[in-house]
């Protein structure tokens, strides 16, 4: 099975926790967008929710797919919000900010009552840290913010990791819809992200991180069998 196909069967079995009359929350990249399109029909086949899109790109898609938005704002709460994730622990912590819209995902995914994590399989890790963690940052004064970083992740035992700045088209930085710009940091495996993530928040520059820490309170992992539903702790038999 490809993973795009593994991605959409997660994508596809997270339809069965959406409830007519739902506020969702729609995650971005390339299988909350499975997940987009599924919604999509389901919403052609009669059922009737709202979304709050975490990105732009993701507001566009949406509106391909006929489902009807409402901003943040305007909603008193979400129902229910559905994304992806770079990596995903045996606790359900997280990385992710892979496609540069964590801030607005974290944002979205605290002001929710409920958070399901959809991935392939590969996701799955027994620890975090080989996917390079996004750090998203005010571009005033970013060579200090690095320097707080690198000083930060020696503190940590995290060695001397590369902290790059992501690059966007035309050789330019990338910006987030926000306007800041993304450090992707490649620490290796993270003994403790709850603290690291407390850490990362107090660093003067630094707007948010990508470690998602006790939002996420389901994952549904698609693979060769199928889908599989891990809820806590204990990463399922290979």
């Amino acid at each position: 099975m490809s993973q795009d196909n593994a991605k959409r069967l997660a994508a596809e079995a997270a339809l069965a926790h959406v409830e007519p009359g739902m506020v969702l929350g729609l995650g971005t990249g390339s299988t909350a967008e499975h997940f987009l399109k599924a919604l999509g029909r389901a919403i052609e086949g009669g059922l009737r929710v709202r979304g709050v899109p975490t990105s732009e790109r993701t507001a566009h898609v949406a509106v391909q797919c006929a489902i009807p938005l409402a901003a943040l704002d305007d909603v008193a709460e979400i129902d229910l919000t559905v994304d992806g994730a770079d990596e995903i622990d045996p606790d359900l912590a997280l990385i992710k900010g892979g496609g540069g819209a964590l801030l607005r995902e974290k944002i979205v995914a605290a002001a929710s009552r409920r958070m399901i994590v959809i991935a392939d399989r590969s996701k799955l890790v027994p620890r975090l840290g080989a996917f390079p963690l996004p750090v998203e940052v005010v571009p005033f004064g970013i060579s200090a913010t690095r320097r707080h970083l690198s000083a930060l992740f020696a503190e940590e035992g995290l060695g001397t990791p590369s902290i790059a700045v992501r690059q966007g088209s035309g050789g330019h930085a990338f910006l987030t819809d926000g306007g800041h710009a993304i450090l992707d940091c490649a620490l290796g495996a993270i003994a403790d992200p709850a603290r690291l993530a407390a850490r990362l928040s107090a660093v003067p520059g630094v707007v948010e991180h990508g470690l998602f820490i006790g939002l996420a309170s389901l994952a549904i992992l698609g693979g060769e069998a199928g889908h599989e539903i891990v809820s806590a702790v204990a990463l399922p038999s290979a």
